[in-house]
C-alpha cells in the first residue's frame, strides 16, 4: 500500500503565494518522477510541472517563472512554491509519483488533492 497526502493549499489574494507539499508514504522501494497536476471547475486536468528522480524538471508556460517545484528524495516528499498566483491558478492541485514496489512492480499514485483558490 502506497499513500500521497496533499497539503498546504488554501485561500490567497492575487499576487500572494503559497506552498505545497506531497508526501508519499508505505511500501516504497523507488520513486522515479513525481509532479503536480491541476483541475479547475469544468476543465480537464492538466500538468502544472515534473521532477525526475535526478532533479530535471519541467513547467507548464502558464506558470513557468512564478512556480518551482522541488523535491526531498529522503523524504519522498515534493514541493510546488507557488508566487505571484493569479486567479487563474484557482484548481485542485493534485500530485502524483511514479513508485516501484518492494515487489519491484511499477505504478503511479496520485494524491486526494488540495484546493487553492486565488482571488482577485
Amino acid at each position: 500500500q502506497v499513500q500521497l497526502v496533499e497539503s498546504g493549499g488554501g485561500f490567497v489574494q492575487a499576487g500572494g503565494s503559497l506552498r505545497l507539499s506531497c508526501a508519499a508514504s508505505g511500501s516504497i522501494f523507488s520513486i522515479n518522477g513525481m509532479g503536480w497536476y491541476r483541475q479547475a471547475p469544468g476543465k480537464q486536468r492538466e500538468l502544472v510541472a515534473t521532477i525526475t528522480s535526478r532533479g530535471s524538471t519541467n513547467y507548464a508556460d502558464s506558470v513557468k517563472g512564478r512556480f518551482t517545484i522541488s523535491r526531498d528524495n529522503a523524504k519522498n516528499t515534493v514541493y510546488l512554491q507557488m508566487n505571484s498566483l493569479k486567479p487563474e491558478d484557482t484548481a485542485v492541485y493534485y500530485c502524483n509519483a511514479d513508485i516501484q514496489n518492494y515487489s519491484l512492480r511499477y505504478f503511479t499514485e496520485w494524491g486526494q488533492g488540495t484546493q487553492v483558490t486565488v482571488s482577485s
